[in-house]
């Protein structure tokens, strides 16, 4: 592999033998080209080309969007790489095949005649860009990587993959790519995926991936860029489906959000959970832990079931029809019949209860045809609508409210168990029923884990609508009735379900990908493990690594690859004075800084630093070059990263957790949260597991 070659940042005239220079040319004439394409779509006139208002409404949106994704990002490369392959691809024979070139980036611009002047990374000649190697060159000549500074081309670098002379090497272009200090959210990797993550990036829309993935591996980043492959491969069923991605928190979304726009796709809908089941009721309440882990066992779902279908009776009464001077006796027996039919077919209460009045005039119309009558589907549908059928099914299959279920489920203690009988123990019973009652659904203060039970009995009486595609990040902290939920998002799709059991914060946390993946109703679905550790330094994770053995026994720890060692520091400390001398000391590095802490310190740290002047945000609030210091409560440090952080008082972190496991486990997110430097400070002891 040839070193980089780099120049000035000012852009000479073009030189035949000066590549950078031929390069930098191809980057000019390729951003004129992508300001051709928004101006062609911005100058569209569809004034005479649409039927109606609808119709121009749409296309107008449509049109909008494409404008939207054409946008040139000034500090963003249009390309990155260049493949120089030895035959033209997809050629039959080598011979008289002569090869192509491609450059590479984050979206297809093509000229005014139509040819391509970028190809999209996710098109299949783009592949080997990613996978190609010495071993395996897949027909390369050349692999070309650029760099740059802000929006300038400032260098590039070789791999002559099919030169059995040149020797494999590290891309010194790649390694400072990942490295590169962040600052703002989240930003794609599309220049640095590695072949392992590309597998599954590119994997097939019809299965389910779980990605378990230790801190710095990507996992993340790979799940987004799976959505973007999907989109770009699969783009007409999913425009009709639906994407969606699901975090743990708002704070973890705001910190994503920028990375499918800067791709060019911005129709993916973003949700935490909770805003998932937020239309069933309005939480305002809390439950202690053992309340909450018992709500989300799924052996909740049979107690839900069992309430709903309590509502359907046997019929004791016949149902008689009256119709002009003639009277039609369906009998009781007959009534038991096909009430017992719908319950034998497992379909959901309310569908079944909308097929049972037509199943009755059914075997009213069975009856005039033995008369002699000729009754058609219009007969069939007014016998249905008939006031003794429509009584016999408000008798026999009365309609369901789901918020008023679960009420009743957690307010009357003997409804409770007559339907949790041999499936939850008195004890558990006792532990999620309320202690006063409550005069109506709207006046309950429901807790986060009551309305998933609500979301769960609302799929038993109407189905819930199923997207194409879900991508699930942070999925260890799901309970088994929030996979459940998340499921019935996907029933007729595939999921990407992205996480690392290491850093499972709950009670509840997954205890195996297998056993969440049964949950979530894709038993079916490869597991892959991302071992790799590309963004934590070596020290760092080697540190954050003593945990592992008491957090998750037999969980492979993440082996970093980066050059840098990073920097690493433990440090006692009498006062927050030294904490934010800490943290000014970190600030003076380029790149963004973190503070974590336990979050009952939370507050006495922010007087510090407000003491100490100096600027801080929230998590999730983008950090400018004046900011660049974020207070973290530990609660909401999962999936953030920092160039460096100063992890304030480990102890209290684990010890503001309901049990020592999770709070272990909250600290490894801690621990794992820096990407180029970590200081640790401590006025009381460390935690005894970091030895």
């Amino acid at each position: 592999m040839s070193s980089p070659s780099t120049t000035p940042s000012t852009t000479p005239p073009t030189r035949v033998d000066d590549p950078l220079a031929r390069e930098r040319s191809h980057l000019a004439e390729s951003r004129a080209a992508l300001r051709a394409m928004r101006e062609d779509a911005e100058s569209l006139d569809i004034s005479d080309v649409t039927a109606n208002w609808v119709n121009a409404q749409i296309l107008e949106r449509q049109i909008g969007e494409r404008i939207k994704a054409l946008a040139d990002l000034s500090h963003t490369p249009l390309f990155f790489g260049r493949l120089d392959y030895l035959h033209a691809p997809g050629a039959e024979t080598a011979e008289g095949a002569e090869g192509e070139r491609f450059y590479i980036g984050r979206r297809h611009v093509h000229d005014h005649d139509g040819d391509p002047m970028v190809i999209d990374w996710r098109a299949p000649v783009s592949q080997p860009f990613y996978r190609a190697s010495k071993k395996n060159p897949m027909d390369i000549a050349l692999r070309r990587r650029f760099g740059y500074t802000g929006g300038d081309l400032t260098a590039y670098e070789d791999e002559h993959l099919s030169d059995p002379a040149e020797a494999a090497a590290t891309s010194k272009l790649l390694q400072q790519e990942i490295e590169r200090p962040r600052v703002g959210p989240m930003r794609d990797i599309v220049a640095t995926i590695q072949p392992e993550q590309d597998e599954i990036v590119r994997a097939g829309l019809g299965g389910t991936v779980c990605v378990q993935g230790g801190p710095g591996t990507g996992k993340t980043a790979v799940g987004l860029h799976r959505v973007a492959y999907l989109l770009y491969a699969h783009r007409d069923r999913l425009a009709r489906t639906g994407t969606l991605v699901i975090g743990p928190n708002r704070s973890f979304l705001h910190y994503i959000e920028q990375v499918l726009p800067a791709l060019g796709e911005l129709a993916v809908q973003q949700a935490t959970v909770d805003d998932l089941v937020s239309g069933n009721a309005e939480v305002r309440g809390t439950d202690d832990a053992a309340a909450a882990v018992i709500k989300g066992d799924a052996r909740m779902a049979e107690v839900l079931r069992r309430a709903v279908y309590s509502h359907v009776t046997m019929p004791t009464e016949p149902v008689v029809v009256v119709r002009g001077s003639r009277r039609w006796r369906v009998p009781a027996y007959e009534l038991e019949v096909i009430v017992r039919e719908l319950l034998d077919r497992n379909i959901r209460y309310g569908a079944a209860r909308e097929a049972l009045p037509q199943r009755i005039a059914h075997a009213v119309l069975v009856q005039m045809e033995r008369s002699g009558e000729a009754p058609d589907d219009r007969v069939q549908d007014a016998v249905a609508r008939n006031a003794a059928v429509k009584a016999a099914v408000k008798q026999v299959w009365p309609p369901v409210d789901p918020a008023k279920l679960v009420l009743r489920l957690l307010t009357d203690a003997d409804f409770l168990a007559v339907h949790a009988d041999g499936v939850l123990t008195e004890d558990e019973q006792k532990k999620i029923l309320w202690p006063k009652p409550v005069r109506s659904v709207k006046s309950a203060k429901w807790a986060p884990a009551d309305a998933v039970l609500i979301d769960e009995a609302n799929d038993l009486v109407q189905r819930t609508h199923s997207l194409g595609h879900v991508v699930l990040d942070e999925a260890q902290d799901l309970s088994p009735m929030q996979y459940r939920a998340v499921g019935r998002r996907c029933t007729t799709g595939s999921a990407t379900v992205l996480g690392d059991l290491a850093q499972g914060t709950t009670p509840w946390a997954t205890r195996s990908w297998d056993e969440a993946l049964a949950h979530l109703g894709k038993p079916d679905g490869v597991i892959e493990e991302l071992t790799a550790g590309f963004r934590v330094p070596t020290d760092v994770i080697t540190y954050a690594s003593r945990l592992l053995p008491h957090i998750a026994p037999g969980l492979t720890p993440v082996a970093s690859v980066r050059e840098n060692p990073g920097f690493f520091d433990v440090r006692p400390v009498s006062d927050t004075t030294q904490v934010v001398a800490a943290c000014e000391e970190l600030l003076r590095n380029e790149g963004s800084t973190g503070l974590i802490a336990a979050d009952a310190r939370v507050p006495a740290l922010a007087e510090a630093l407000t003491a100490a002047g100096i600027g801080y945000l929230a998590p999730g609030e983008e950090t400018t070059r004046e900011t660049r210091l974020t207070l973290v409560p530990a609660s909401l440090a999962k999936g953030l990263e920092y160039d460096y952080v100063v992890l304030d008082e480990p102890q209290a972190v684990v010890d503001g957790e309901p049990d020592e496991r999770t709070g272990l486990r909250r600290l490894y997110v801690a621990l794992t949260r820096a990407v180029s430097g970590l200081i640790v400070t401590h006025a009381a002891p460390l935690p005894r597991e970091l030895g």
